[in-house]
């Protein structure tokens, strides 16, 4: 392991390997240089007002500026001199709060430098750094006394040891992560550097259709990336490090730019609890509150600055951006027309360095980038409903190439399963409900062959891949020619997305349920049955999965231990029913776990477990089936908690990023036997942590509001 940096000393990847040095940028600040001089020195408001960047432009150069929207641009004092130009007062008011200053410190042999701003100082407050996403995408980090200063993880508030004084070392290697990554600091290479190697953050330009309406150029509206760094385990891997809430962008349209302490802790949590169910998702660093900085939401909340990581933030709204299904304009947006230029260039990124195709040069890969994310999608989906995620806002945009969950909003885990759940209150026609996902991950992926079709047309039609000015001499004709040809792709990819999803998730579901080879009426005979029960008897979907692991084939041949399973089993289900009730539910068990047993004795025949089988099944179904799940109401509670007070509540914090990330530990002593009074506190926090908290919660929905 090499030796761990602090934030400002990890390296730059190669020119090559950086977005802003492959795509095209804003004709207004075409280079970091411009950026520079035009932009930040002089006309700042140029990144902070909304407007539609030029047809051919992927990203803009943005600096980090989290900041009260509309600006309360304070008035010359009656001592000073009168204002004649209030363009020009205003860019100077806002150029004397850009983090431009090149603080004197700086690590030696770093390629970058921290600027700080001077007038523009807001307290920062640290709430909490995902172990676990340091640990897998950046471990020659230095965050110094971080863990420290956080304090001991703890659902109970029982006070912990004190931590003894830190180095000064650690102090300020831990300050510097606040600064920048709060936005307050920004890193960029010296002004000195030739625009060939330098570096600078930027916000991507992306367009997208929102709930199946066609919406324009949205883009990054409060994301903005502050670094790119190779893994050190794999210099040709990058991690990309991008701040959410850190201000305005020309993408914010009538936003603020900023995000709240309650939409980020739900984001922050949901990253870390996926990774840890194996499902395909962007992760988190870091949680920073800004305790001066109110939001106007439904109510006035605190404004929070979440770090997220992935390779590539790049969703299939980029590809809409340069051809889109119609172009429009309206105050602060519309949409460009079509750039070619610019779709191929992007599409040569994408299979090149984000996707890692591997098309020798000349070969078309138009037709391989779209079956490429048709399949990473696929697999993604398919962990949402085997583990009974609902992202809740699935537009185009919101659909990364990767396949990685990304854009954390009203999301939910299933509790009560119902597969018609809608778990955004915004979604008023149940568009993105559980059952549909899959559905919109489709349309997703056609809107994506859609702004590709020409250029796939293109290539099908001479057998190469385009060229630089390959559709600029073309009439509409040729292009639309292009268009059906490609198109003609459609049902290719639809299947290769489909066929995906049902392999991936026959795999996980088979996983869940302890089985092992794959048997193709195992859909038909027990995982659609169990659902379809789980529904009609209102039971909780994770604590079914966690109760069956416990099952043993032998139950089936002991009435009075089958008896007591499937009491365990139902025990999740609406109070108060009477005898009959209890029957049906008790015979629907009987004949599911009649199904469930005699399929898992053909595994026993086919010697693909132990001796000891029922131990090896149950010890493997539990890494799989989770015992804490992130419920609504365990993040309601930690939100309350963070918001009153934030010394404890980043401490219950950091404990239940511990539990979602370990989701499969016996949290709370589970089975043990003994009374509950009989454990610590916080075992006992644990045991309600992992329980489904008040039923007025179940089914609970959240807004878009963040």
């Amino acid at each position: 392991m090499s030796a761990r940096l602090p934030l400002s000393a990890l390296p730059l990847p190669a020119p090559s390997q950086l977005l802003i040095h492959r795509l095209t940028p804003d004709t207004r600040a075409p280079s970091v240089s411009a950026f520079r001089s035009d932009v930040l020195s002089n006309s700042p408001s140029l990144q902070r007002r909304a407007r539609l960047l030029a047809a051919q432009s992927h990203f803009s150069f943005v600096n980090p500026f989290p900041f009260p929207f509309p600006y309360d641009i304070e008035p010359p004092g009656p001592d000073d001199s009168p204002v004649t130009d209030k363009n020009a007062y205003v860019e100077t008011w806002l150029a004397a709060r850009e983090a431009i200053h090149e603080r004197s410190s700086q690590c030696p042999n770093a390629v970058l430098r921290i600027h700080d701003p001077k007038l523009r100082e807001t307290p920062r407050v640290l709430l909490g750094v995902a172990e676990t996403a340091l640990r897998d995408c950046l471990p020659n980090l230095d965050v110094g006394d971080t863990f420290s200063v956080l304090g001991e993880p703890s659902l109970s508030g029982e006070s912990a040891n004190e931590n003894g004084s830190a180095s000064p070392e650690a102090v300020s290697a831990r300050e510097q992560l606040v600064d920048i990554l709060s936005g307050y600091s920004v890193l960029s290479t010296p002004e000195s550097s030739d625009d060939s190697i330098a570096f600078a953050p930027w916000s991507l330009r992306y367009s997208g259709h929102q709930f199946g309406t066609w919406a324009g150029q949205l883009g990054d509206g409060r994301a903005i990336s502050i670094l790119v760094t190779p893994h050190p385990s794999d210099p040709t891997q990058t991690i990309e490090l991008q701040l959410k809430g850190a201000g305005r962008t020309p993408f914010s349209r009538t936003a603020d730019g900023l995000a709240v302490v309650r939409s980020s802790i739900r984001e922050y949590l949901c990253s870390e609890a996926m990774h840890a169910l194996r499902i395909p998702t962007t992760r988190a660093l870091s949680l920073i509150s800004l305790p001066s900085l109110p939001v106007q939401r439904e109510r006035t909340e605190i404004a929070c600055v979440l770090t997220r990581l992935a390779p590539s933030f790049i969703r299939i709204g980029n590809f809409e951006a340069m051809n889109g299904p119609a172009n429009m304009f309206f105050f602060g947006g519309g949409q460009q027309e079509a750039d070619w230029e610019g779709l191929r260039v992007l599409g040569e990124w994408v299979v090149e360095n984000v996707l890692g195709l591997g098309v020798k040069v000349g070969e078309p890969w138009g037709r391989e980038l779209v079956l490429e994310v048709a399949r990473r999608n696929g697999r993604m989906v398919a962990g949402w409903q085997a583990y009974g995620f609902m992202h809740g806002v699935l537009n185009t945009d919101n659909v990364s190439i990767l396949g990685l969950t990304i854009d954390y909003g009203p999301y939910a885990f299933m509790d009560v399963f119902d597969s018609f759940h809608v778990c955004n209150h915004s979604d008023e026609t149940g568009r993105y409900a559980y059952k549909y996902q899959p559905n919109m991950i489709i349309y997703a992926l056609r809107a994506l062959l859609s702004s590709l079709s020409p250029l796939i047309g293109a290539e099908i039609e001479s057998g190469h891949a385009v060229k630089p000015g390959w559709a600029t001499t073309k009439s509409k004709e040729d292009l639309e020619a292009w268009r059906k040809i490609g198109m003609k792709l459609k049902d290719e990819m639809e299947r290769v997305a489909q066929e995906e999803t049902a392999v991936e998730y026959g795999r996980l579901m088979r996983l869940r349920l302890g089985l092992r080879f794959v048997d193709v009426r195992d859909e038909t005979t027990l995982f659609s049955p169990l659902l379809d029960m789980m529904e009609g008897q209102r039971l909780d979907f994770h604590g079914t999965f966690r109760t069956l692991c416990a099952f043993r084939p032998g139950m089936s041949r002991d009435e009075e231990a089958l008896d007591v399973f499937v009491r365990r089993l139902v025990e999740f289900s609406e109070p108060g029913e009477g005898a009959r009730e209890w029957e049906r539910k008790r015979m629907e068990w009987r004949k599911w776990l009649d199904v469930y047993a005699a399929r898992i004795g053909r595994e026993e025949e086919r010697a693909l477990w132990t001796s000891e089988v029922d131990e090896e099944r149950e010890r493997a179904m539990r890494g799989v089936n989770p015992r804490f799940v992130l419920r609504q109401w365990v993040l309601e509670e930690v939100i309350k908690k963070v918001e009153e007070d934030v010394h404890r509540g980043r401490r219950m914090l950091g404990k239940v990023m511990q539990m979602a990330t370990k989701p499969f530990e016996k949290w709370g002593a589970e089975g043990a036997v003994g009374a509950v009074e009989e454990l610590g506190e916080e075992e006992k926090e644990e045991r309600r942590f992992c329980g489904v908290g008040e039923r007025r919660m179940l089914g609970f929905q959240c807004s878009c509001s963040s």
